[in-house]
């Protein structure tokens, strides 16, 4: 009679030890799915048969597979990266064009003597180069960005097989995370500096403008209205003639060179700014991610050690099932 009361005894003991934790397991269980509603339909899949395999297989059409694919699609990021490859094209094509055609202007108009301004034609070639390079950066960051949204988008959703990731997988997360606030940050640099030549070129415009106002036109105050470029910085004080009034600065305005460049320098500017946009949309992405990889690998962790604990138990209960038929 003993050992079958200390068997009896054992056994409510063991199943109240299971109930704490499979109420325990339940409670965390609810709270991850509280917090992510879309992780409800991956939790606890059965393990199906031969048959079941077989029927899943022959099951799903075209459409469920197409339904499939289109949700593993990371469509914030195609969104961003799709505006990063717009605003650094625009940025790189047009700011490429505008730099030349400045540099026809002044050899043109403001600086005849070519030793003036041979600084500055070499500082602005050398940005033309920095663009090529700038170019074939973010098409192959963007891609990547792309392809790593596609990867946590697929691994959260766990659309292809049982989520697994690894303390490597987030450090590159959080290495994107890092390096895209740094490119961000160096954009918001070349957005205020692309700036820079758009006013330069606003404030010849608006001078022009006035000279070919009604109030001004046909005035011997017309060649008094001027435009120095030397004040700006980008010849030196000795450069001739330096500076442009009344009707040849008019004649300036109305060349090709001078409109097409203003206008390049705008789209430049916009691309830029486009840029930054896509980069900070970017940055809001990789943090997201990041932080549903995080709390993935907590919830794989707690599972492991769920189903580590429900296994212990499972010897136990097996163990003691076991002892009364050595007594008998």
């Amino acid at each position: 009679m003993k050992p079958a009361m200390e068997t009896a005894a054992e056994e409510n003991t063991e199943q109240s030890q299971e109930r704490k934790v499979n109420s325990r397991a339940e409670m965390e269980i609810g709270r991850y799915h509280w917090m992510y509603p879309g992780s409800k339909n991956h939790q606890y899949r059965p393990v199906p048969t031969l048959g079941d395999r077989a029927s899943l297989l022959s099951s799903p059409g075209c459409f469920e597979c197409c339904i499939k694919c289109l949700g593993g699609v990371p469509y914030a990021s195609l969104v961003a990266t799709i505006l990063c490859f717009s605003g650094v094209a625009l940025f790189c094509g047009c700011g490429h064009v505008a730099l030349a055609g400045t540099v026809a202007i002044l050899e043109q108009h403001f600086s005849t003597n070519t030793s003036d301004h041979a600084l500055l034609s070499e500082v602005i070639q050398l940005m033309q180069y920095v663009i090529y390079g700038i170019a074939s950066f973010f098409f192959l960051y963007g891609i990547i960005l792309l392809a790593e949204g596609f990867y946590t988008t697929s691994a959260v959703k766990e659309l292809h097989g049982e989520f697994k990731t690894t303390a490597c997988g987030r450090c590159i997360s959080g290495m994107f995370v890092f390096l895209t606030y740094v490119l961000g940050v160096a954009w918001l640099g070349v957005f205020g500096f692309s700036a820079v030549p758009v006013f330069m070129f606003y404030n010849i415009w608006s001078t022009c403008e006035v000279i070919k106002s009604p109030q001004t036109n046909g005035t011997a105050g017309v060649e008094q209205i001027c435009v120095d470029i030397r004040q700006y910085g980008i010849i030196p004080w000795n450069a001739f003639p330096g500076r442009m009034c009344g009707s040849a600065l008019e004649n300036i305005c109305n060349t090709s060179e001078f409109y097409m460049s203003y206008h390049l320098f705008i789209v430049a500017c916009a691309g830029a700014g486009a840029t930054v946009i896509a980069l900070i949309h970017f940055l809001m992405i990789l943090s997201s991610n990041w932080a549903y990889l995080k709390d993935a690998s907590k919830m794989q962790a707690y599972q492991d050690i769920k189903a580590k604990e429900e296994q212990e138990l499972q010897d136990i209960q097996s163990r003691s099932k076991e002892q009364p038929n050595s007594y008998t």
